[in-house]
């Protein structure tokens, strides 16, 4: 490169697209000593976001599927600062970290402040609970593996209790609500339904789950999965209720308290665990971030080549970037598909801003939407690139897609060789490993 010195590169965020573009830059870039790369997330591994379902509902371990990150900067060339972005200063260009603590409250590491000649942010999205009372304090969010842990946690906690107490259950008790009929809402009750049966099967024998442990879905739109056509839309929510989960739409959701669900059609659905899956928007703090431009959900503003407006050495990819979609005269959907593609550009686009080329316009391919309801079935749509049209399919074969979408997000961090053995791997322990996580 023509630098005197070497160019930082600084990427926020450790998400599929953060993490992945790290790992490339420090491919071509870092182990060539051409550019420094680093890594901020306040975690210290990486999960893919869509498996967070599967943790919620006990039918993955963690420990299994996450990826450390000290662990992938070390083979991959780049270096990880574990922290929390809370500030920016544009003129220094300095990326500010807050105090890391321990879990005792003590300071593990102390505040940072990382020079940047590029910054990336990728740091996904949040839930946005359109203000409604009480979801705050009693709902759960799966946006993170811990939120996702929480809930299996007090699951099973509430299973024990209740098959240990002499009283009859209480009106909420066991009863699950899952509010947000989208492809996260949606998979959790499928696979809540099989994880339910088999945990009340070790030891607590006096819980029906078909009678006592009752699954319920809300959604405020007219059906669930609005991605997806109506005919395959249909045959989920059938699919659904046969599994015994009560599906409504139309219902707009007023108020979570304690026990109960409130809707503005005046229905109160007795709930002792409630899931909040309506509704995702970026950080608060993105919003306050130096200037840049942002929109009413946080999202950070970018051009067609995915520079933010006001700022030509930012970039935002992924859930917290607010990136046109020219074809659709619209914007590009936060999923998991469009950050991969961002990533893609972005790495060719880095190298060129740095050597003062001109960069490449993002352009969006929608690929599909593939939901899994557990072992029961999958459905989804796959987009034809020859006539644009979509493909809708069910069944094994969409299973088999579904799952390999996991497996490209994983050979884009590890390579093709160590996918395929941990694909392997994974298969093996699947056939003497318990079917769900008891604790």
């Amino acid at each position: 490169m023509p630098s005197s010195r070497t160019p930082n590169i600084v990427i926020v965020g450790g998400g599929a697209g953060g993490l992945a573009l790290a790992t490339r830059l420090g491919d071509t870039l870092g182990r060539k000593q051409q550019a420094r790369i680093t890594l901020v997330d306040c975690a210290r591994a990486h999960i893919w976001k869509p498996l967070l379902h599967e943790i919620a509902a006990g039918s993955m371990t963690p420990a299994k599927e996450e990826l450390d990150y000290l662990a992938q900067a070390r083979w991959h060339g780049f270096r990880f600062c574990l922290g929390r972005m809370d500030g920016l200063d544009r003129r220094e260009k300095v990326v500010h970290v807050a105090p890391t603590l321990d879990a005792d409250g003590q300071e593990l590491i102390p505040r940072r402040r990382i020079p940047y000649d590029v910054l990336v942010m990728a740091v996904g999205s949040g839930t946005n609970d359109f203000g409604t009372p009480g979801v705050a304090r009693h709902a759960i969010s799966l946006n993170t593996p811990e939120q996702a842990s929480h809930f299996h946690q007090r699951m099973v906690n509430a299973c024990i209790r209740a098959s240990l107490q002499a009283e009859p259950l209480r009106p909420e008790q066991l009863h699950i609500t899952i509010i947000g009929g989208g492809a996260t809402g949606v998979e959790l009750a499928a696979e809540l339904r099989n994880t339910t049966r088999e945990l009340v099967a070790y030891g607590r024998e006096s819980i029906d789950p078909d009678r006592d442990i009752q699954l319920t879905l809300i959604e405020a739109g007219e059906r669930i999965l609005p991605a997806l056509p109506p005919e395959l839309s249909g045959n989920a929510r059938r699919l659904l209720e046969k599994l015994n989960v009560s599906v409504f739409t139309g219902e707009r959701v007023t108020e979570v308290t304690e026990t109960a669900v409130v809707t503005a059609s005046g229905k109160r659905i007795p709930s002792e665990l409630v899931v909040w899956a309506a509704g995702v928007k970026a950080p608060d703090f993105l919003s306050q971030l130096d200037g840049l431009e942002t929109n009413r959900l946080n999202q950070l503003v970018v051009t067609p080549t995915l520079q933010t407006t006001l700022d030509p050495d930012i970039f935002a990819l992924g859930d917290c970037a607010a990136c046109p979609w020219e074809e659709k005269q619209g914007w590009v959907p936060p999923r998991a598909q469009a950050a991969h593609q961002q990533a893609t550009v972005l790495l060719a686009n880095i190298q060129r801003h740095l050597q003062g080329k001109p960069l490449q316009t993002f352009h969006y391919r929608d690929l599909g939407s593939l939901i899994s309801l557990g072992k029961y079935s999958t459905v989804g749509s796959l987009m034809s690139s020859l006539s644009r049209k979509s493909l809708f399919i069910q069944g094994q074969f969409a299973r088999l897609m579904y799952l390999s979408l996991y497996s490209k997000h994983k050979m884009a961090l590890y390579g093709l060789g160590r996918t395929c053995l941990a694909t392997i791997g994974r298969v093996l322990s699947k056939r003497t490993e318990p079917q769900v996580k008891l604790h």
